[in-house]
């Protein structure tokens, strides 16, 4: 059949299954707009407040569901727009395609109006990007940038439309979509023969989980791995529900806000089993003093990953979910019983803690997670609050955590809520911010009201930029340069004139009480919680220290 751009945009969309889309119109798209309205009633379309506001609620739909997240902008600055989003969403491995549309391909170089080189800027960025001349090869450049968002390692990409080619038109034949399959060429029999061999010499083993672990899907047969190898489990950020946070193996998050126990840990182990991880610096502290005395088997999907951070004894590359499933029958069953007794008692004796009295970050977590019952969809900002999310929530299964980790992009969570929430209309949906997240963008509250979201946004509200100030407190001889946000901006105001209910919360009776309330709320509701400015995330490791001198405010 003979269609024009912008309806084999659609077409295509229909075609892989999408029923959600998150954007903001302008000139260049609207043949592609238009297109939209007539297909209403089978692609819903999520006006935000903003485009990265887009991209993020994009990436939140992507992370909660594992599907291909899809944002739409328009040329110029509409473009620019995403690519905050876009890059917050390649640091994780996020699967997303992002549609542009720009000026008409005769006005392309010549500085024509909101014109702009979106592929050029967005190439360090993205999985890969497209520009569509010519009509005729619109359809299959859409399927290719589905295929390859998904397929691997996901990530994002760009496909940018000059208007004209919205407009013109060519013969279109739909085509049924072929999923990836799993990425298994490089499991090899002699590197899983090497890894069980590394794994049945060892006698302090321990196994250390990344979000590779979450995108693959590998929670039951990491499960059972763990139970095979019987070792502690510590994991990264994007780790988190891969493996079961309420677990009695569990030791929480390695690296510069890890815990003592898993800091100690793995500074202790002979084996370190790395599974869907890269190795941030965030996590190895001093790079050149991280796991001296262990031996590493890394586990992953990228072979870019292996010795690009730290140089490994021993690979296998495939999807971690595979690998998994072929080493746990050809693992016989281990034992480590003092090892992980050894490591517990770290676990015992270094707890997390916080006052006792007052309200505070951790206690704001830990009741959410009380009232939730440890089945909310969590998403966070970057920052303190991010840090006590991560620690004091216990995440059991996977995708129930989304935050910026690669990218640390403050401003995420809102958009990133509202699409997790469109995504998943029965699960309750919190967004954790800081007030310095927050006023980032805010504007998405009249995003969520529009789509009548029963999400709850819950600042942690000590007045400044708290990470940054506490890196100024401890490192830069309290020089609180540019962090002081104590200019009176009243957020529950600004709630309710976005259309939302608003609270503001001093004590933790407050709190409880409000949350109560908002959790029976069917409508967007933002809790202010004022908390003390020097209220600091603990554990810590200093930057270019090692993770076994990871200290607290005990010392």
């Amino acid at each position: 059949m003979l269609l024009t751009g912008a309806e084999i945009v659609i077409e295509c969309l229909k075609e892989q299954g999408v029923d959600t889309v998150f954007g903001y119109p302008g000139g260049a798209i609207l043949n592609v707009y238009d297109e939209l309205y007539k297909h209403s009633n089978e692609i819903t379309h999520v006006l935000t407040s903003h485009e990265q506001g887009a991209s993020h609620a994009a990436d939140g739909y992507a992370r909660s569901t594992g599907k291909v997240g899809v944002c739409f902008a328009t040329s110029g600055p509409g473009a620019t727009n995403l690519v905050t989003g876009i890059a917050t969403a390649y640091m994780d491995s996020v699967p997303m395609v992002a549609i542009t549309c720009n000026v008409g391909v005769s006005l392309l170089g010549k500085d024509s109006f909101q014109e702009i080189d979106i592929t050029g800027i967005t190439t360090p960025i993205t999985k890969h990007n497209f520009i569509v001349k010519d009509v005729a090869h619109l359809a299959q450049t859409i399927r290719r940038a589905f295929t390859i968002a998904r397929k691997g390692r996901p990530g994002p990409v760009l496909v940018d439309i000059p208007k004209d080619v919205t407009a013109n038109k060519t013969e279109y034949k739909p085509e049924k979509v072929e999923v990836p399959e799993r990425y298994t060429e490089g499991i090899t029999e002699k590197a899983l023969k090497t890894a069980v061999s590394m794994i049945e010499k060892s006698k302090k083993p321990y196994v250390f989980v990344g979000g590779g672990a979450v995108i693959s899907g590998a929670s039951e047969a990491l499960k059972e791995f763990v139970e095979k190898v019987q070792a502690p489990v510590c994991d990264t950020l994007m780790g988190k529900g891969a493996f079961d946070g309420t677990n009695e193996r569990y030791t929480g998050m390695l690296g510069m806000h890890g815990t003592k126990t898993s800091n100690y840990g793995v500074s202790e182990c002979d084996l370190l089993i790395a599974i869907g991880v890269r190795f941030s610096d965030r996590v190895l502290g001093n790079a050149k003093k991280f796991a001296k005395q262990a031996k590493i088997l890394q586990l992953d999907i990228d072979p870019a990953e292996i010795n690009k951070n730290i140089v490994v004894d021993a690979s296998v590359i495939g999807d971690i979910k595979e690998i998994l499933e072929r080493i746990n029958p050809m693992l016989e069953q281990l034992s480590h019983q003092e090892w992980i007794s050894h490591v517990m008692s770290y676990k015992e004796k270094y707890p997390l803690a916080y006052p006792a009295e007052g309200l505070s970050g951790p206690y704001v977590i830990e009741e959410v997670y009380r009232q939730t019952k440890g089945d909310a969809l969590m998403v966070t900002e970057v920052g303190q609050h991010q840090m006590w999310a991560a620690q004091y929530y216990k995440y059991s299964k996977p995708r129930t955590l989304l935050t910026s980790g690669g990218l640390g992009t403050m401003g995420y969570g809102l958009g990133a809520a509202i699409g997790a929430q469109m995504a998943n209309p029965d699960k309750q949906v919190i967004n954790i911010a800081g007030d310095g997240c927050f006023r980032m963008n805010m504007n998405e509250v009249a995003t969520a009201v529009r789509q009548r979201l029963p999400l709850i946004e819950i600042i942690v509200n000590n007045h400044v930029l708290g990470m940054v100030r506490q890196w100024q407190t401890l490192f830069y001889q309290q020089h609180y340069s540019a962090t002081v946000l104590d200019d009176g901006v009243d957020f529950v105001k600004l709630a309710e004139a976005m259309g939302a209910k608003g609270y503001r919360v001093t004590t933790r009776e407050e709190f409880a009480s409000a949350l109560e309330e908002a959790l029976q709320c069917d409508m967007p509701v933002v809790i202010d919680c004022i908390i003390d400015c020097d209220d600091k995330v603990w554990p810590m490791v200093a930057p270019g220290a090692a993770i076994s001198e990871v200290f607290d405010d005990t010392e």
